[in-house]
């Protein structure tokens, strides 16, 4: 479980400015036993002395650490993600969690879980390319963290949590084994005296313990044929396209009307199939709006709906 989690999960740092941070960063991730670290757009030179100073025996993660010019570029090949805000639930419309509550939802699929600027954060736009957001809770006194700091409360948890899976797997394996033998050599006294019913009581307890540290899994959508991060923003260029070709969109507005179309569909967790379905009926759209009938007195649809009907 735990190399899988390795495998799964990269760590997205976007615009970092200060060498030392990524150099740490590097450090507890290879502590922790993850190695996929993604720089967008690095506002500092990730190679050099001071980040290999802080990375100690982790420069190989800095070396192989992947440099991208955009946040959906560091996505690419992702199902999942996760981002960071130090902000309060007030500034974003996305309900915050806490990274106990979360992050395990990253263990079990390729997965990005996104960090921001050590002087600003992430934008909203960035927000929106994420499914969920984490905050990590703080003093009121100082609620602000060191990016390698947050990295490390982050990374920790991963680590933990994809050990707590494990282990209670094999719990749970070791007690079934037993339980199962038992069954073989007990007889019907055996059970009515309560000796087999011991066993399945660890049993239920194990898978009790398991169930509780998988958290969110109970919740998460089936994995197989879940749809690329990068499958979905292409139908988002491809709707807001749309969109304001037709008025349902202005310029002005379109951005924060295609933020609530990215939070609908992050919480659908469509799948590759439903989005090439999505896909396919704006394409059908946009062939219908090209081949429609046009009037040859005003140039327009013949029958065109009113501007934004949508919005009566």
């Amino acid at each position: 479980m735990v190399e899988t989690a390795s495998a799964n999960i990269r760590i997205v740092l976007v615009e970092p400015a200060g060498p030392l941070n990524v150099g740490s960063v590097a450090r507890v991730m290879k502590n922790m036993g993850l190695h996929q670290l993604i720089l967008v757009n690095p506002q500092c030179d990730h190679l050099g002395e001071e980040a290999r100073l802080m990375a100690v025996r982790a420069a190989d993660i800095l070396e192989t650490a992947k440099v991208v010019e955009s946040l959906p570029a560091a996505l690419v090949g992702c199902v999942r993600a996760i981002a960071t805000t130090g902000d309060d639930a007030r500034s974003h419309p996305m309900q915050l969690e806490k990274p106990t509550d979360a992050l395990p939802w990253l263990l079990e699929a390729p997965s990005a879980l996104i960090f921001g600027r050590e002087d600003c954060g992430l934008t909203n736009a960035e927000l929106n390319r994420a499914q969920r957001l984490i905050r990590i809770p703080s003093s009121d006194a100082y609620t602000s963290l060191n990016l390698a700091q947050a990295v490390a409360i982050c990374c920790y948890e991963l680590y933990r949590e994809a050990g707590s899976a494990a282990s209670n797997v094999r719990d749970l394996t070791d007690v079934t084994g037993r339980s199962s033998a038992a069954s073989n050599v007990r007889d019907l006294t055996d059970v009515t005296d309560g000796g087999l019913a011991a066993d399945v009581t660890d049993v239920t307890d194990v898978t009790r313990r398991r169930k509780k540290s998988e958290g969110i899994f109970s919740q998460s959508p089936p994995l197989p044929n879940s749809a690329p991060l990068e499958n979905l923003e292409g139908y988002y260029q491809q709707l807001e396209t749309l969109l304001l070709k037709i008025g349902y969109l202005q310029p002005h507005t379109a951005a924060s009307r295609m933020e609530k179309f990215r939070r609908l569909y992050n919480r659908a967790y469509p799948t590759v199939d439903e989005v090439a379905m999505l896909r396919g009926v704006i394409r059908q759209t946009d062939w219908a709006i090209k081949s429609y009938a046009r009037s040859p007195v005003s140039d327009i649809l013949d029958g065109a709906l009113p501007e934004n009907p949508t919005d009566t």
